[in-house]
């Protein structure tokens, strides 16, 4: 009985070790890989322009610093205080020439793709967010669907005012990722013969331009039912004319981007629905992708360089939040 009991327990105890997964021939098992060593001089450059604006120093450039932080590298931040695209060209040839570990670069305009395609050729880990360039040469690209901001924002502004009635849009003409919401919009729009669009407005991105638009568009058009902003600075500057009309709820407001101005507007029912990016994703996960360029974390070949692999994800869409005055305080209290 004692001989059947010690071996029903080594029966037991090689049962046990069997079940274990074995480790393949040149497999390391994780507590075998060894840590990356981070150079503390590896520098990760950000480029952008307008780059004091609050919504690119809240969100990208704060997620791209906390990033640099927790990863032990050196990040910058570069790019000219106004909206000038072809300073931002400038920086970003400026930066090439100091060979830095990866460029991160806001895709402001299509012109800026042959400064990206220099980068790229210089061998730069190079990745694009927001607004995408498809005609460069970048690594990899961060951003939102467009064309599903300006759908939502159709789809909501035709419920608000219940199908009919007049509306404008308004921000940065000529921007690949604007002109895609304009899309998105207009296409939900042919579906509501009784709305009628009566204008198409750049704001330039400038707050006072985007008031200067609704007031004249009010005093046009008196019984305007609603108007769309694409811009960070569209709402506000909506919203602001709209309150000086003494119109606030009566023109229904859909905008982007959710800042504190934004949530505050839509608390007081100036403002009746923001769609918002993700944006902190964008330079998070496209910081993450160029350091992976830079340290090979993921090779698919022997060798990526030879094989014209980019060991990254060519495209990724980072999704799209919506806030209205139901569920606008879980958002302004984490802003306040």
């Amino acid at each position: 009985m004692k001989y059947t009991f010690l071996s029903f327990c080594l029966a037991i105890c090689l049962s046990l070790v069997s079940c274990e997964p074995r480790k393949q021939p040149g497999q390391a098992s994780t507590n075998d890989t060894p840590a990356v060593q981070v150079n503390p001089n590896e520098e990760y450059v950000m480029v952008t322009t307008s780059v004091n604006m609050p919504m690119y120093v809240n969100h990208d450039q704060a997620a791209f610093k906390r990033w640099g932080e927790k990863m032990g590298v050196k990040t910058s931040v570069l790019g000219p205080p106004e909206w000038d695209v072809q300073a931002q060209v400038a920086t970003i040839e400026q930066v090439i020439g100091t060979k830095p570990a990866g460029l991160l670069i806001n895709g402001t305009d299509p012109s800026i793709a042959q400064a990206i395609n220099k980068a790229v050729e210089a061998g730069i880990p190079t990745v694009v967010y927001d607004s995408d360039i498809p005609q460069s040469k970048r690594h990899a690209f961060l951003g939102t669907n467009w064309y599903e901001i300006g759908r939502i924002q159709g789809e909501t502004m035709a419920k608000l005012i219940n199908g009919k009635g007049k509306i404008a849009y308004m921000g940065i003409l000529g921007l690949t990722n604007m002109e895609q919401g304009f899309q998105g919009l207009l296409d939900v729009l042919k579906n509501y013969p009784q709305i009628q669009v009566v204008g198409k407005y750049d704001d330039k991105s400038n707050i006072e331009e985007a008031a200067r638009i609704t007031a004249d568009l009010i005093s046009a058009h008196p019984d305007i039912a609603g108007i769309c902003g694409f811009d960070s600075n569209s709402g506000p500057g909506i919203g602001l004319a709209v309150k000086e009309a003494g119109k606030a709820g009566q023109i229904k407001v859909t905008t982007v981007d959710w800042e504190p101005e934004h949530m505050r507007l839509v608390k007081d029912g100036v403002i009746q629905l923001l769609v918002g990016q993700k944006r902190e994703l964008f330079t998070w996960y496209g910081a993450q992708f160029l350091y992976d360029m830079v340290h090979q974390t993921n090779q698919l070949s022997s060798n990526d360089t030879k094989a014209n692999i980019v060991p990254v994800p060519s495209t990724v869409n980072t999704g799209l939040l919506t806030i209205t005055k139901d569920n606008v305080d879980q958002f302004l209290g984490a802003k306040q």
